[in-house]
């Protein structure tokens, strides 16, 4: 087969080409007398030819177009070098978040069925214990000091012995990255992302930005860094626990953004409150940051007003919506979200995400756990969004929407409809769209409440409760048989809180609605069980076991 690479790199060289020396990756090498990081930087052209090597070595051990290359590295320089070198040879990168558990990542990797395996120690040492998983893997290469045999990334150099060889441009249908979901709200599945999806999320991110060239970015999230590097950032990566990017030290984040000058900033809730607190008690200023734009959870309204007022006056803060298979679906800003919507969101109207992103289509169906192969069947059951009050799963369609898993295959069986040639994509979400064309997100099909009064919705009844003084946050749980649910809503209070005055607001504020009346029991949780990543996915199935044994004790 002949050699290719990945199309959108073009825009890469281009830049290597009229900015060689602009730095690329800007990332942390350790700390000063003042106890913050120092910095190095790798420029435009230092990446290209340290990723050309990446690409050259890889070649001659045989890794070639399609050949699929496990990447367990932390987010750095080397990480950006390896994934651009595998980009440029047509071979496929498999990713992986660590933070799912050890032996759940295993099962997960080797569903990859991958021939290279390219990780840190850790990473190499755990593929020769468990090498009853990696047994096709014939090419392993250790970021860092190898005690084994087998080449190490510093071994291979930084800079090529030749030009690479001529090679075309991938098809737009031709697998780039496989991508595993985290499993925090289900079983963790391989998402394909073609040549063709990545490409199309480049454009978005450029449209989303206005096509304003983003200078400085800070980025906490890698595929952000693979995206803005394409747009000619200078991309500032502080330090941070990929498996716990909520342990990121604000103070650092302040520094970064201070020190370099940053103008754009990628991070999740998990960043931005700590970051937020940190600013209104120190009382730093960010007066280069133009523009924030969160993602991998979804942001609390009350962070987006605090971050407004703690930024300068012009500042855009944007909450993305999105999933590993379709990133991005929507995106709004804060200036259109905050204000009715917020107030809509408190009376039981669900979470405004915005308009879809540019090129997707967003469709509502009918809830069901079955199978919806075609359009055929969609329309099969479209009269039962009349007993769910038109809230349903939402489809998507677009450039930039992965059409097929690698694995499970059954996942493919019950996650995408083909409609001619166009695949939509189940997203587990429900919501419905209003007349303004924005989604209005309702909470997981998975964690839907079937109660004898109808269904019920998770987020769409918590943020009714979420507003209350006193309440950190909400979670609605279902115990019983489905269609004969009960509904329970477990609570976190915020330190100091007055439990007796909450609970009596919280019945309170049920009886105003008639998507809250159904709630029987208000039971008091120390601290909700999150995802380890993000710390923000409520662990809700956690909490319904919980929340069992708790009425099972007072004999309800």
């Amino acid at each position: 087969m002949p050699i290719i690479y990945w199309r959108a790199l073009d825009r890469f060289r281009d830049i290597v080409a009229t900015h060689p020396e602009r730095a690329a990756v800007i990332h942390p090498d350790g700390k000063n007398r003042a106890g913050l990081p120092d910095y190095r930087q790798l420029t435009y052209a230092e990446l290209d030819a340290w990723s050309d090597t990446v690409a050259e070595k890889f070649l001659a051990a045989g890794v070639t177009r399609g050949v699929r290359t496990i990447v367990l590295v932390r987010p750095g320089p080397e990480f950006y070098a390896i994934l651009y070198g595998l980009f440029k040879i047509g071979a496929v990168p498999v990713v992986i978040d660590p933070g799912m558990g050890v032996f759940k990542m295993l099962r997960c990797l080797q569903a990859a069925d991958a021939e290279a395996f390219v990780g840190v120690v850790e990473a190499q040492a755990l593929r020769i214990v468990f090498r009853a998983y990696f047994r096709k893997v014939r090419v392993a290469v250790t970021v860092g000091r190898s005690w084994w045999q087998g080449p190490t990334l510093e071994s291979w150099g930084r800079t090529p012995a030749s030009a690479l060889p001529e090679r075309a441009p991938g098809p737009d249908d031709e697998p780039l990255l496989i991508a595993y979901t985290t499993g925090s709200t289900g079983p963790a599945k391989a998402v394909v992302l073609t040549h063709g999806n990545l490409s199309a999320m480049v454009e978005q991110v450029d449209d989303a930005r206005e096509h304003v060239p983003p200078g400085t970015s800070l980025i906490t999230a890698p595929v952000a860094g693979i995206l803005e590097l394409l747009l000619g950032s200078r991309c500032v990566l502080p330090p941070l626990i990929p498996s716990q990017v909520g342990a990121t030290d604000p103070a650092h984040v302040v520094d970064a953004i201070q020190r370099f000058e940053v103008r754009t900033m990628f991070a999740s809730p998990a960043v931005l409150i700590p970051l937020l607190r940190h600013l209104e008690q120190t009382g730093a200023t960010l007066p280069t940051l133009q523009s924030i734009y969160s993602g991998g959870a979804p942001v609390r309204d009350w962070c987006i007003a605090g971050l407004r007022r703690v930024l300068p006056a012009d500042a855009k803060v944007y909450s993305g919506y999105g999933a590993t298979e379709a990133l991005p679906m929507a995106t709004i800003e804060s200036r259109d979200l905050l204000g009715d919507l917020v107030t809509a969101a408190h009376h039981g109207q669900g979470v405004c995400v915005g308009k879809p992103a540019l090129h997707v289509q967003a469709r509502i169906v009918a809830i069901t756990d079955d199978p919806l192969p075609d359009w055929t069947a969609v329309r099969a059951r479209a009269a039962e969004l009349a007993g769910s009050r038109g809230i349903g799963e939402l489809v998507v369609s677009g450039p930039n929407v992965s059409t097929r898993y690698l694995w499970p295959q059954s996942a493919n069986r019950v996650g995408k409809i083909a409609d001619g040639d166009v695949i939509w994509h189940r997203t587990g979400d429900l919501a419905w769209i209003d007349d303004a064309g924005r989604i209005r997100f309702c909470g997981r099909k998975s964690q839907r409440l079937d109660t004898s009064a109808g269904p019920m919705f998770t987020v769409q009844v918590e943020q009714v409760f979420n507003t209350l003084d006193g309440v950190a946050r909400t979670a609605l749980v279902g115990l019983g048989e489905r269609g004969a649910q009960r509904p329970v809503l477990c609570v976190e209070l915020e330190p100091g809180a007055d439990r007796a005055v909450v609970e009596r607001e919280l019945r309170g504020r049920r009886d105003e609605y008639d998507i809250t009346k159904p709630v029987t029991e208000f039971l008091f949780h120390p601290r909700f069980p999150v995802d380890i990543r993000h710390n923000a996915k409520i662990g809700r199935e956690k909490l319904t076991d919980w929340a069992s044994k708790q009425l099972t004790g007072k004999g309800a």
